[in-house]
């Protein structure tokens, strides 16, 4: 691993520690041909039967505009990229996506940031009664700070990632992140549950 995924992997556990979660986290690590491994942390559940997966190998390289023609190596946005949910048993096939998601930037040259949506086509992952509704990702902040690096590279954003259904993404695509989010709360959506019905935005 590299110092900079190091660095990653220890402010993660950082936080968690400082969370209550003391743990040391379940690791997977993913490949997908011609990009480099993305590292999949999985921590807790903790006392809230809350489990977090954290990708650790999206900022390995700046995100930069796909319209350049040379990328910048050392300067631009650097993320990775946070699941939260309560504990369901079986997430067969999550740390897979959530590994996609991360090399999304090298793959197909998407800058991630808040309110982009990632769609993934398929189900997110595979859960106790089969696969789950949710094809697609809501990024937002996380509350895991960001990590300073060395000048003049950017710091490592960690970006939240919420499951989300089509019926959802379309919504996104129709309205906006924001107007999904105000759904929610004015359903009372608990977006941690994976096993919370589809939203049905008005």
């Amino acid at each position: 691993m590299s110092k900079d995924l190091t660095l990653v992997r220890e402010h993660v556990r950082g936080h968690f520690t400082a969370a209550g979660v003391t743990s040391e986290p379940d690791s997977a690590r993913v490949t997908f041909l011609g990009v480099e491994p993305i590292e999949v942390l999985r921590f807790g559940p903790g006392p809230d039967r809350m489990v977090h997966y954290v990708s650790a190998g999206c900022s390995r390289h700046p995100m930069g505009d796909p319209g350049q023609f040379v990328a910048d190596p050392v300067q631009g946005p650097r993320a990775e990229i946070v699941v939260r949910l309560r504990a369901s048993g079986t997430d067969t096939g999550l740390a897979r996506t959530l590994a996609a998601v991360a090399a999304a930037p090298v793959v197909e040259g998407v800058v991630l940031a808040p309110d982009a949506l990632i769609d993934l086509g398929g189900p997110l992952w595979t859960g106790p009664s089969g696969p789950v509704p949710f094809t697609a990702v809501l990024l937002g902040d996380s509350d895991i700070a960001e990590l300073e690096l060395a000048a003049p590279r950017d710091p490592v954003r960690f970006l939240s990632a919420v499951p989300i259904t089509a019926t959802e993404a379309a919504w996104v695509r129709l309205k906006g992140a924001d107007a999904l989010r105000e759904a929610w709360r004015a359903d009372g959506v608990d977006v941690h549950d994976p096993n919370r019905p589809a939203s049905q935005p008005r």
